[in-house]
């Protein structure tokens, strides 16, 4: 990858990543230690509810980045643009992300809260109403975190991007690390979840030039905006079932999951966050890069897919080898998961991560219903095959390394068109 969007950006936001990562890895060791299977299953269910939603609202990101940069393409260090006040707009063409983010935010929330009553008893079995509460506001702060990221990314403020996933990893870790200490439990665990969702706030609070770049507009009107938002949203939302919300598909095809859920879970988060963490955190860049890239789209996936190949084939034989001792020995002896099933879920994140990237640069060519039907025929592909009449750990497999095949086509096909 070439460009002004990912030279020295892929080095700073790789950092953060890796932190993020390993902070998301301690969040769950921790959860996999205090608890046992049964109620680590239920902590995964909302772990993934949670990442089922925010990943939906990284759609905000995706726009607001894409938006952004193409608004600051007189220059890549992205400072054409900047508050309202400074460009002279046609009346109604000007759209404030973060604003948009906020009101995104307040209803999304409130219509967790007013459903809930039809849903939140089949999917949170523990905790309940606590649980509702805590993904409401944490969904409400998340939009802004999202579209936060999104604006800095659009305007390459690269070191701002990586101090607010840290933080955002940084707050859970600590809330974590408390829970154990003082024995909160499960409802430790749940709050610890969502505590990162305030680190949009504290970096506008601490940094002059996150609040510089919160002022940023799209050229565009906010119903424009809105509707290229919605299938960003539509289509993250379907992505994040299968990256963070697959707990949440599990048990809903499944009933009662059990100790074996909770193995399941835990082997299914562990062998996808070395590959889709980083991507996820990458979202940014990938788009920057394809809108950069814009001449030559199909080269430009060349490159970022072959590099997912490779590492994710390094991964399979890792996983096949060494995890079983790896969730034995850090786990605890409850999580035995044979290698075989490691390796093919590994596989199976593999396929996520080229579909994520494909879908990557079908938003920055603006194909917004293309890159929406790619992740959502992937998601029902996957969770028409997570009804076979199968054992519970071979219907995953072949769930997560058959469902996103459909998704590739889809979003290949589109940029073929193009």
């Amino acid at each position: 990858m070439t460009g002004p969007a990912t030279r020295s950006s892929v080095a700073r936001v790789g950092v953060a990543t890796a932190v993020t990562a390993v902070c998301g890895y301690l969040v769950l060791y921790l959860a996999a230690r205090d608890l046992e299977p049964a109620g680590f299953s239920i902590f995964g269910v909302f772990w993934g509810a949670f990442g089922l939603f925010t990943g939906a609202a990284n759609g905000l990101l995706q726009q607001s980045t894409r938006e952004i940069r193409l608004a600051g393409a007189g220059g890549s260090s992205g400072v054409a643009l900047r508050s309202a006040g400074t460009v002279g707009a046609p009346a109604g063409a000007v759209t404030h992300p973060m604003r948009v983010a906020a009101g995104v935010g307040l209803v999304s929330g409130l219509l967790i809260v007013g459903t809930a009553i039809g849903w939140a008893g089949h999917v949170f079995v523990e905790h309940t109403v606590l649980s509702v509460l805590l993904l409401a506001v944490g969904l409400a702060c998340f939009c802004l975190h999202a579209t936060l990221l999104g604006v800095l990314a659009g305007d390459n403020r690269w070191t701002q991007y990586g101090a607010l996933m840290v933080t955002d990893a940084g707050i859970r870790v600590a809330v974590a690390v408390a829970t154990v200490l003082i024995g909160w439990g499960l409802g430790g665990f749940l709050w610890a979840t969502v505590a990162g969702s305030v680190a949009w706030l504290l970096l506008l609070l601490a940094s002059p030039i996150t609040r510089h770049a919160a002022g940023l507009v799209a050229h565009e009107t906010p119903r424009s905006f809105l509707r290229g938002a919605s299938h960003a949203v539509a289509a993250a939302g379907a992505s994040a079932i299968l990256v963070m919300g697959f707990p949440v598909l599990l048990q809903a095809t499944s009933g009662e999951l059990g100790a074996t859920g909770g193995v399941v879970i835990l082997a299914v988060t562990l062998t996808r966050a070395p590959l889709l963490v980083p991507l996820t955190a990458m979202q940014g860049n990938l788009i920057a890069h394809f809108v950069d890239e814009r001449g030559h789209r199909l080269r430009a996936l060349m490159r970022p897919v072959t590099l997912v190949a490779v590492i994710g084939g390094l991964g399979v034989v890792a996983a096949y080898l060494t995890g079983p001792w790896l969730m034995r020995a850090g786990f605890g002896p409850e999580y035995v998961a044979p290698g075989a099933l490691l390796g093919w879920l590994t596989a199976g994140a593999v396929a996520i991560a080229v579909l994520t990237v494909t879908g990557a640069a079908t938003v920055a060519a603006a194909l917004h219903r293309a890159y929406s039907l790619g992740w959502v025929g992937a998601t029902v592909a996957a969770a028409l095959l997570l009804m076979l009449p199968l054992e519970l750990e071979q219907r995953t497999v072949v769930a997560l390394v058959c469902g996103p095949l459909v998704g590739i086509a889809v979003h290949l096909g589109a940029l073929a068109r193009t």
